[in-house]
């Protein structure tokens, strides 16, 4: 098949583009609005952007549902210019997908999904104590997107990883199994890696 995106109708049942890139990885985003009540969103356009100096991007796309304001991570960092990168292991599938319904403004994600928050050591907004990586993060820019979106670019201040994921000095994901989201309501746990030289290494 073949179709140009909002010009031609795709006829399927559902738009295909979030299946077509993926896996993608979840940012889930924590903040904390300017009365200090802090905000956890998940997002699944997310990634790591460059390592020197380490860089992270999330977009929101489009305002909160029946509202014409934009989601509230982006208010939060617009005002208070960081936010933290929470991991999302595979035992915390079910609390992620909490996070993700529309709540009202001045509501703690936090409480509702019943988690820890841990104590960030540059930044204000808390970080999820049970991720097993979690990103502190000052904002680098908020870039508007066509359709009311929103990307941010941040720069990685400092990083938490749990003791028992790092293995003989490495990160091991099989450990915490990281979850990535695909299309439509799905999702997938990274269980299997496997390494490739580049042509000149081998």
């Amino acid at each position: 098949m073949f179709y140009r995106p909002n010009i031609d109708d795709h006829g399927l049942p559902h738009n295909p583009f979030k299946a077509i890139v993926a896996p993608r990885p979840i940012g889930w985003i924590s903040t904390l609005n300017e009365d200090g009540v802090a905000n956890l969103a998940p997002y699944s356009f997310f990634n790591g952007i460059q390592d020197v100096p380490p860089m992270v991007m999330f977009s929101a796309s489009g305002p909160k549902a029946d509202s014409t304001e934009i989601k509230d991570s982006i208010t939060n960092i617009q005002n208070t210019r960081e936010f933290c990168v929470n991991i999302v292991s595979d035992v915390l599938k079910d609390a992620m997908n909490v996070t993700s319904a529309h709540f009202a403004h001045g509501v703690d994600e936090f409480e509702i999904a019943g988690l820890e928050k841990g104590a960030s050591q540059v930044i204000k907004a808390p970080f999820v104590a049970a991720s097993p990586v979690a990103m502190e993060c000052k904002l680098h820019s908020i870039i508007p997107l066509p359709g009311n979106g929103h990307m941010v670019l941040g720069q990685v201040v400092c990083i938490h990883i749990k003791d028992e994921y790092l293995k003989d000095g490495l990160l091991d994901v099989t450990g915490y199994v990281p979850l990535a989201r695909l299309g439509y309501r799905d999702y997938t746990s990274v269980r299997d890696v496997f390494s490739l030289n580049r042509p000149e290494q081998s």
